[in-house]
């Protein structure tokens, strides 16, 4: 008997180490195939980014088609670098006869005190855009251009509920006394690139901006709304599908703190296939560059890096030749950021060859 039950014992035991080991067999098996799809799937994706890689960066042809060209105005930005921001302005206007400008409304400084309003700066600006015939974008939020990007006064404290009540007051109140009357804004745009994580801001707010655009739309239905994203950071989709008009920036040398300067490795065709993608997945087929680099961008404040740095970072020969790659992207309607630093240059460093080219590309330039 003992025999017949260690017999017994020692059969299960070799059935299950036999079942345990084509098990194994299987589950070996099983993982091989797995990681087998896994490394298709990898190598796949691998050649697609190759491929999109190759594509972005293929020459492109320069573009025979003028542009519209036009730049951003910051009375801020001038006033804070030293200028006489009204004779920036004016120079801006007169001398490189600018016709296309942006224009943000600081929100911090029209109302510095609850309900207390003063358009005065905004109002000189455009009326002498009007006698010009000039066309203004007319940018008004929380977020508009130039650092530290978001101009909230300081009275509305901490409160995010009396913050955004706040916003929309004010952008009511800017809407209803510009939209009659003033010719000379073409558009309205909402915030500056909402939904990019840059600057001293709160966090994005999908919510609050879609109440801003219906509440602009409301007041004024003439006027198309532009909405704006970073050109290299962001899938542009969820900017586009708000916008009449889409807006991108268009950032070829950049600095970070971690990395320092470089160049984003992308060529005209990156630029091109963002369309595509927005056309298809946001039915949007109007798009402007609202920002194209003009200025250095250098590790501090800009006037206070040594000129040398400066002009390394931003010179004539780059900004045509930023103009020309903007160009090549198809996009029909350019404006580009700098132009109180060029005054700057030309007025305190004596150096007028960056003024000088802007003005023979705006010669160039439709109108």
């Amino acid at each position: 008997m003992t025999g017949n039950v260690g017999g017994n014992v020692a059969g299960e035991a070799y059935q299950l180490s036999l079942q345990n080991f084509k098990n194994s067999k299987t589950e070996i098996k099983m993982v091989k195939k797995i990681l087998k799809i896994i490394g298709y799937t990898l190598g796949i994706l691998a050649a697609l980014a190759l491929v999109f890689f190759i594509y972005i960066n293929l020459p492109v042809s320069p573009s025979k088609e003028k542009a519209k060209i036009g730049v951003t105005f910051s009375l801020r930005y001038a006033r804070d670098i030293g200028l006489d921001w009204r004779e920036t302005y004016i120079a801006m206007l007169d001398d490189l006869k600018i016709r296309h400008i942006r224009i943000p409304v600081y929100w911090d400084l029209v109302e510095k005190e609850r309900g207390i309003y003063d358009f005065s700066d905004i109002d000189w600006q455009l009326e002498e855009a009007r006698k010009r015939d000039a066309k203004i974008i007319l940018v008004i939020g929380q977020k508009v251009p130039r650092w530290p990007e978001c101009f909230i006064p300081e009275w509305i404290g901490d409160d995010d509920a009396v913050r955004k009540d706040r916003l929309l007051e004010f952008e009511k109140t800017v809407v209803n006394r510009y939209k009659d009357g003033h010719p000379e804004i073409a558009r309205w745009q909402i915030e500056n690139e909402p939904f990019l994580r840059f600057g001293i801001c709160p966090p994005a707010d999908a919510d609050l901006l879609d109440s801003e655009i219906a509440l602009v739309k409301n007041l004024d239905s003439s006027r198309p709304v532009i909405i704006t994203d970073s050109g290299e950071l962001s899938l542009w989709i969820k900017a586009a599908k708000r916008a009449d008009i889409f807006g991108t920036t268009m950032y070829r040398e950049v600095y970070n703190a971690n990395l320092g300067h470089w160049r984003y490795p992308i060529g005209p065709n990156f630029f091109k296939a963002k369309q595509f993608l927005i056309k298809m997945l946001a039915n949007q087929k109007n798009t402007i560059v609202v920002e194209l680099q003009g200025e250095p961008w250098v590790e501090g404040w800009t006037v206070h890096a040594p000129v040398e740095r400066q002009l390394a970072s931003m010179n004539e020969n780059i900004l045509k030749d930023n103009v020309e790659f903007a160009k090549k992207t198809g996009i029909g309607e350019i404006y580009i950021w700098g132009v109180e630093w060029w005054y700057w240059m030309k007025t305190t460093q004596n150096n007028q060859a960056l003024w000088e080219t802007a003005k023979e590309i705006n010669k160039q330039a439709t109108i």
